[in-house]
């Protein structure tokens, strides 16, 4: 057996007793239940977990424990996974394409709602799903700026394309709503805003009452020393909706991903090699946890620890980083500050970290393999 603790107190209690020299990722479930009853007490509607952010079993666990009933699933395995964590969650299938044989698991699963954004795609639900009882929601797409990137180019139909789906799910059967996604780490409440109205628009000229209006996810994880004001972002979904709908408007939903977890994982990575340079290669790249870091760059939020865990406290150095692999690729945008006195052993802590950065790690060279690890307090 193990002498060591399932759950440490903090990361540095378990770097220094374990000196670990894969990445590592802490994840706080103390953080992630706060900030599970922040958007429960906040948003003005349903709350529902993007599974796609971190689908770990402890983060389901840990949201069901704190009151979460419904999911945002992508896949036939993000339900698997929901459903392990609890049997009788709701299924909200917002992926808009899917396969004859996903929609036949989605319907074995027992999912409540599906997003679509085309017309071939409603057609084929319609003849795989049963329409009774079952949600449609119709996907729009803006020129909206304000977020990190938008995904209007994948995904969503202008308005005008809008009206006529909408009129089509009804004509189906299923039970009328709209979505929209205003793009990943969206700061501004007026994005939604436009969003809100121009949904109110499109059922008004379909002439359909909508059941649910899905205001999908965006919502800001803290990236640099403030944190985003989310309760703002509420306020203003709040009033936006009532002014665009008027007296009866749709239940609203959100699928918050990034700004759920994002807060309550660390990850370590540990300086492989100080080069005369003055460049750092770390254990961990963009081909494992830092991933994102190319598009949405590179978290600023950073603590470096000496293989004892005491903290490096010199004057900043900007740094340029590389991954542990043999691309020349894998290196972090710009360059990062960290202390004069770094050196090789040395762990270089992440902040923020929870979202994204296990489910797209990958193995290439044989590296991307992170440690898990649980602890009451990342600080």
């Amino acid at each position: 057996m193990s002498r060591h603790p399932a759950v440490w107190p903090t990361p540095q209690h378990m770097l220094r007793a374990c000196g670990p020299d894969a990445p590592v990722a802490f994840f706080a479930p103390s953080v992630l239940a706060r900030t599970a009853a922040r958007f429960q007490a906040g948003f003005p509607g349903l709350v529902t977990y993007a599974v796609k952010a971190n689908d770990a079993p402890d983060i389901l666990d840990t949201l069901v424990a704190s009151g979460l009933r419904a999911f945002d699933v992508a896949s036939p395995e993000d339900m698997t996974r929901v459903r392990a964590a609890r049997r009788d969650a709701v299924l909200h299938y917002n992926n808009p394409v899917r396969s004859v044989a996903e929609l036949a698991e989605a319907r074995a699963q027992g999912a409540a709602s599906y997003a679509i954004d085309d017309g071939g795609e409603l057609a084929k639900l319609a003849a795989h799903v049963p329409s009774d009882g079952v949600e449609v929601s119709i996907r729009l797409k803006l020129p909206v700026a304000g977020a990190a990137y938008d995904f209007g180019a994948k995904f969503g139909a202008p308005p005008e394309r809008c009206v006529t789906l909408l009129q089509q799910a009804v004509a189906h059967g299923f039970r009328p709503a709209m979505t929209f996604h205003p793009g990943t780490q969206c700061t501004d409440p007026a994005a939604w805003g436009a969003y809100i109205h121009a949904c109110a628009d499109v059922a008004r000229a379909a002439n359909v009452t909508l059941a649910r209006l899905n205001v999908g996810g965006g919502f800001p994880a803290q990236r640099g020393p403030d944190a985003p004001d989310l309760e703002a972002v509420f306020t203003a979904i709040s009033a936006t909706t009532r002014a665009a709908f008027g007296p009866t408007p749709p239940a609203l939903l959100c699928e918050p991903g990034r700004a759920m977890v994002a807060e309550a994982g660390v990850l370590a990575t540990r300086v492989k090699a100080l080069r005369d340079s003055g460049d750092v290669f770390l254990n961990d790249g963009i081909y494992g946890g830092l991933g994102e870091a190319p598009v949405m760059g590179t978290v600023d939020r950073i603590t470096v620890l000496a293989p004892d865990g005491t903290p490096r406290r010199a004057a900043p150095v900007a740094r340029t980083v590389f991954g542990p692999t043999c691309d020349s690729l894998d290196q972090l945008p710009g360059t990062l500050d960290l202390p004069a006195d770094l050196g090789a052993g040395d762990y270089v802590l992440f902040h923020g970290m929870g979202a994204y950065g296990g489910v797209t790690a990958t193995r290439f060279n044989g590296y991307g393999r992170i440690v898990p690890a649980t602890v009451q307090s990342l600080i």
